[in-house]
């Protein structure tokens, strides 16, 4: 198993951060980040995304393909006031809001993210201005 943590601190200045399909479950010791604009975790193993209101500079995130179940996780990107594009596509969350939930045909998660993150631009490579 492969954590963050374990690239050590001495990243305060990084930029742009590539670990897709690598097996990653958490994103403990992504704050240490701080500079992060960019971050692609795409085919990991990713559920909690509270680790994530410590980017400030954030501007893309690409979580594909991951393990988000539930839409509130979403509501973490809100401090990330820069963070304009976003993939989740391939999570739970693009096809009911919470595990619990039974699927729903009125259910668009497009609606609710933007809600969650109204200053969001692109959604899933599609501008947000189109539903």
């Amino acid at each position: 198993l492969l954590f963050i943590r374990d690239l050590g601190t001495s990243l305060s200045h990084l930029r742009v951060l590539w670990m897709a399909r690598c097996g990653l479950s958490d994103l403990d010791g992504i704050s240490s980040c701080g500079s992060l604009k960019e971050l692609y975790i795409a085919y990991n193993n990713i559920s909690d995304l509270s680790q994530l209101t410590w980017l400030d500079h954030l501007e893309v995130l690409d979580l594909e393909g991951n393990n988000i179940e539930d839409i509130s996780q979403v509501q973490y990107l809100r401090l990330c006031c820069k963070l304009s594009h976003l993939t989740v596509e391939g999570n739970l969350i693009c096809l009911k809001p919470n595990a619990e939930s039974a699927e729903d045909p009125d259910y668009n998660y497009r609606a609710e993210v933007k809600k969650l993150l109204p200053h969001l631009k692109y959604l899933d490579r599609i501008p947000t201005s189109q539903s």
